[in-house]
């Protein structure tokens, strides 16, 4: 009897115990907090600004630049990473240190993301909740509008003369956009990051058009807006041009739930646009 209590003491320690964990994403950095482990994160990358707490926490380097030597020196039981990190991996499993991959690109894969990184935490239970809130938010997004054809497109773009990066369909976007009824503009299958040409914008001819440009202030929406607007394009007929200059819109963690519910809200003022053109 005495062994098993201390067999159960034992083991109840090491299930409690703390890990050391290096986040080498901003994406996994925010998901880890979410999870109630921000206080195990010792180290996290030059972006991981979400939430306050993660800036103060060393950092390892960049998205394409991690230093190997800074996260030895952080002594972590657990480094978590994406694809473009995978080279570390075997280094660090060579010198005992417990890796994890987590792909986070799809909305599928982010939610699988989730649910191994709580597996790998011991917090599967709020991981799974979390999951849970994606979906009941993609429900929320159903029977609004059908069939348009919707343009994500990234950054500051004045000027439509010049190629600009649009979301393809291997990223969480393409899922969400599917998700609502509707389809990505830009249909294409590939692994590369999309780039449209004016030529190219002009033939998609998008019903909507959804600018992510968190690196703008507020007040400069609107001459993000007017160049679209010029363009002989469904979207601008009926002035279905947005843009969020959220940090959280480009960001592949448990705040897409965040993202879901601002294009909610655009389906829904799209909806209304495209009713009044019609009558």
């Amino acid at each position: 009897m005495k062994y098993l209590v201390v067999c159960m003491l034992f083991c109840t320690t090491l299930l409690s115990a703390q890990e050391r964990i290096v986040a080498l994403s901003p994406a996994i950095n925010e998901i880890l907090f979410a999870l109630g482990k921000g206080s195990e994160v010792v180290g996290n990358t030059t972006y991981a600004t979400y939430p306050e707490a993660a800036k103060k926490i060393p950092k390892v380097g960049g998205y394409f630049s991690v230093s190997l030597e800074k996260i030895l020196a952080l002594k972590p039981t657990l480094v978590l990473m994406q694809k473009n990190n995978l080279s570390l991996k075997p280094k660090l499993e060579r010198l005992g240190i417990k890796t994890a991959l987590v792909k986070i690109s799809s909305l599928h894969d982010l939610e699988e993301g989730i649910v191994k990184i709580g597996k790998l935490t011991h917090t599967e239970p709020k991981a799974k909740q979390i999951v849970s809130q994606i979906e009941t938010s993609l429900q929320e997004l159903k029977e609004i509008l059908k069939d348009k054809k919707i343009l994500i497109v990234f950054g500051a773009n004045y000027d439509l003369k010049r190629e600009i990066f649009v979301s393809g369909n291997n990223l969480y976007f393409a899922d969400i956009i599917r998700a609502s009824g509707n389809q990505n503009a830009f249909n294409e299958q590939s692994n590369k990051q999309p780039m449209l040409s004016l030529e190219g914008i002009l033939a998609l001819n998008p019903d909507i058009v959804y600018i992510l440009a968190h690196r703008v202030h507020a007040k400069q929406t609107e001459a993000l807006i007017t160049p679209w607007l010029k363009l002989p394009i469904t979207a601008a007929r009926a002035k279905t041009v947005y843009v969020t200059t959220e940090k959280y819109a480009g960001m592949p963690s448990q705040r897409v739930v965040l993202f879901i519910h601002d294009f909610k809200e655009i389906l829904q003022d799209a909806k209304r646009k495209f009713a009044a053109l019609r009558d």
